[in-house]
């Protein structure tokens, strides 16, 4: 009996590893399932094999104040193309990844009932994002909350200044883990180390691996907790089938 029970939970430990490796969040855009899209749009085609992302939303993610979030990128000054392409590749990993399980949490919002957590980015993406906004100009550290969304687009508080990016967001640090309320963690690994998550890339996606590094090393304590609850109740249904 022992030995079923055993197999059992093996055999669901892979389900829920599966399940993490290959799985879209509960949010406003995402699908309910990945798959693939055939061509999805100019930056967001890498992940057209397996994707979260429609190609609408790959198309809107493109678009100034597009109807996805209505959120105008220029809410201090025109927000250059150079710094613009890495929020618009950005907005492509945030809808279109199919690899972001280990890093799922609930949430507690009106647009979404999921959300990411402390991804773990390559630290040269953070680098090349940040060097590439540095000249821009902002109000607020946390573009997540605290807008004025009397116009239907986010502006920026009455009680906010617009200030340089480097005064708001001083190193790339700062900036990847602060700008969406901690979804991203700063990482010193390399793209080659697996062990980031890369939000640039062509061809093949290389995220799975990493997911796949996350889940093997025991880090997401949310599977832990559920393989508990399991093993809880399968010892608790052992027992009673004994005393019967």
């Amino acid at each position: 009996m022992w030995g079923r029970v055993i197999v059992l939970l093996g055999l669901i430990c892979g389900a829920l590893s599966l399940d993490k490796l290959n799985m879209c969040m509960d949010a406003k855009h995402h699908k309910g399932k990945p798959g693939p899209e055939g061509e999805l749009y100019k930056q967001c085609n890498p992940w057209h094999e397996n994707a979260c992302c429609t190609a609408n939303t790959s198309a809107e993610a493109h678009d100034d104040n597009s109807y996805l979030y209505n959120f105008n990128w220029n809410h201090c000054g025109t927000m250059s193309d150079r710094c613009k392409s890495h929020f618009i590749q950005d907005t492509c990993f945030y809808e279109c990844s199919p690899h972001l399980g280990p890093w799922i949490q609930e949430a507690d919002e009106s647009w979404r009932k999921e959300r990411i957590l402390d991804v773990p980015l390559c630290k040269e993406d953070c680098h090349s994002w940040w060097e590439d906004c540095k000249n821009e100009h902002t109000c607020k550290n946390n573009w997540h909350s605290g807008w004025d969304w009397a116009s239907g687009i986010n502006q920026c508080p009455q009680d906010a200044k617009c200030q340089k990016w480097t005064d708001i967001y001083p190193t790339p640090r700062s900036m990847c883990e602060q700008i969406w309320s901690k979804s991203y963690l700063y990482t010193e690994h390399a793209k080659d180390s697996g062990k980031c998550m890369q939000l640039w890339f062509n061809q093949t996606n290389p995220n799975r691996k990493v997911a796949e590094y996350y889940l093997n090393r025991g880090s997401v304590t949310h599977t832990h907790h559920s393989l508990y609850l399991v093993t809880l109740a399968l010892l608790s249904a052992t027992s009673l089938t004994v005393l019967v």
